[in-house]
């Protein structure tokens, strides 16, 4: 099966009920996540200026148009860096595919349970396309996030807006020619917004190809498409349900820097003479930023997150995570003690910490359980948006959008 056709069997398919299950997860996550991300306010000025005119819901409170509040809500709910990670592709799935969702969604007056199904699909069609790209349009520059978020993106939009395969494979074609996102903005605002213009892509193309606009009839694999113009490998995927193993974050900061947190969180590093990190050569362009002085850089940091952990800061509070913090004098001569080295016979989802020469490991890719992860997740958000968390909980459970939409201003 063709990359094209492979998305649009994800856009017309009925997902299972046990990767439901897990999408209803991400769904909280990532309410969680934008609401604390528009209460950190750094974007309010941003997001002031956009003041186009509609009923789709906003976390700033603001009622705009579709494709607007796609843009606000993917960067929003992407500010904190908090949201979930596939490693199938290393992209931040729901922050693009939800907002998409959602407006749509809204727009049309359909039940939750709709839009959750439709932000399933669209996320397994990103992930797909993700690995369809390849490692090496990720590692030239491109955020997966971004590129390959954007179709799934269009998937859901298009999904709700009821596409035929006709109209859905118009969509994407118009998508290919918008889609972008790099990662020489990881680190700065530039990074989340990302996301938000890969959610807006996916409402704009959905509804230009509704209006009748035509496009290139393989927008993705096509002659000069845009795995061709993109460092594309052209990889061989099959239809599967891979979002069940999407990874969600229990630490504020880049995901790549997870498996090193977890390999030492028992560990008491305030004594160490010298750490040395392990991590897939890969990490080293995203997460190895060795003098942060913002907030911002520092979730992408090894020597600093280590730095933080070895006093005592709670990588879980997306507050310890400030400019402040990153220019602390006591945390930027600590994480001179930490080295960080490329080692190609781990995976992306493994570290290896050596603390005074005893080793400590740990791989993300190792099963969750579904209770132990729908715990943590719940417990994220309430620290992260309190008594609240368990509205949204409850709203998703009743398939209720209207209310679920209403909990999302503040």
């Amino acid at each position: 099966m063709d990359i094209t056709a492979l998305v649009l069997a994800y856009a017309h398919a009925e997902p299972p009920e046990d990767v439901c299950a897990v999408m209803r997860l991400s769904v909280l996550d990532w309410a969680a996540c934008g609401i604390a991300g528009h209460q950190d306010g750094a974007f309010d000025s941003w997001a002031a200026t956009l003041t186009g005119q509609g009923a789709a819901t906003r976390f700033d409170g603001r009622g705009s148009a579709l494709a607007e509040a796609a843009l606000v809500n993917g960067t929003l709910s992407h500010a904190l860096d908090y949201d979930d990670t596939h490693f199938a592709h290393i992209g931040h799935p729901s922050v693009v595919v939800i907002p998409a969702a959602l407006a749509v969604a809204e727009a049309r007056g359909l039940p939750l349970e709709q839009m959750v199904d439709a932000a399933l699909v669209g996320a397994e069609a990103s992930v797909a396309v993700g690995l369809w790209l390849g490692r090496d349009h990720y590692q030239v520059g491109f955020h997966q996030t971004a590129t390959a978020g954007a179709f799934g993106a269009t998937v859901a939009a298009g999904r709700l807006l009821g596409l035929s395969a006709k109209h859905m494979r118009a969509a994407l074609g118009l998508c290919s020619t918008i889609a972008s996102g790099l990662k020489s903005q990881f680190g700065t605002m530039g990074k989340p917004l990302n996301a938000g213009l890969a959610a807006r892509t996916g409402v704009e193309a959905a509804l230009w190809a509704q209006a009748g606009l035509t496009s290139a009839e393989d927008g993705l694999a096509g002659p000069l498409a845009f795995g061709a113009t993109h460092h594309g490998a052209g990889a061989d995927v099959p239809f599967a349900w891979r979002m069940g193993s999407v990874s969600h974050k229990f630490h504020a900061c880049c995901h790549g820097l997870h498996a090193v947190l977890e390999a030492v969180r028992d560990v008491d590093l305030s004594g160490a003479a010298q750490i040395t990190v392990h991590t897939h050569p890969r990490w080293m362009t995203v997460c190895n930023q060795p003098s942060p002085d913002t907030g911002l850089g520092a979730k992408f940091s090894y020597r600093h997150v280590l730095a933080m952990a070895a006093h005592g800061h709670d990588t879980g509070d997306i507050t310890a995570f400030s400019d402040a913090n990153a220019q602390d004098a006591a945390l930027v001569a600590w994480r001179d003690r930490v080295g960080v080295e490329a080692d190609d016979t781990l995976t992306e989802m493994q570290a290896r910490v050596v603390v005074d020469g005893v080793v400590y490991t740990h791989d993300l890719d190792a099963p969750l359980p579904f209770d132990m992860r729908q715990d943590r997740i719940h417990v994220k958000a309430r620290a992260l948006v309190g008594a609240r968390a368990d509205e949204i909980a409850q709203a998703i459970e009743d398939d209720d959008l209207p209310r679920f939409a209403q909990l999302l201003t503040s």
